[in-house]
């Protein structure tokens, strides 16, 4: 077997939200819209699918009970990357951070309460 791309589906009580804190407040661009259901936002060539999920929907629950996707971006310029959530007013979780791991991350939270971590290789760490 052999994937070509993996693509996170986050689920979204509001999809008008969710699409425009991706492209305005991250950056992605808009790549397709789907019946008013579904929509796929962009950064370069990585793709996050957005799923609207209503009370009758199966999924309804994970977003009701806080059981939230997780993604980790890897990025060239952490500080960069952090103003520009800063500029743009997102929620901070936890702000830029050297981990014992080998990892300088900061971490912020989407509308619908998704953990989306943003990190490069500490400078110690690069090139091991």
């Amino acid at each position: 077997m052999e994937i070509e791309e993996l693509v996170p589906q986050l689920r979204t009580t509001d999809l008008e939200r969710a699409i425009r804190f991706y492209t305005k407040k991250l950056g992605f661009a808009l790549s397709f819209r789907y019946q008013g259901f579904y929509a796929g936002v962009r950064c370069g060539d990585r793709m996050i699918h957005l799923k609207l999920v209503e009370d009758s929907d199966p999924g309804i629950d994970f977003v009701r009970n806080g059981q939230h996707l997780h993604i980790h971006f890897a990025v060239r310029d952490i500080e960069a990357a952090f103003r520009q959530v800063q500029e743009a007013s997102v929620k901070v979780v936890e702000g830029v951070s050297n981990r014992p791991w080998g990892m300088t991350e900061f971490v912020i939270e989407d509308p619908d309460g998704h953990t989306l971590y943003f990190g490069t290789a500490s400078a110690d760490t690069r090139g091991q």
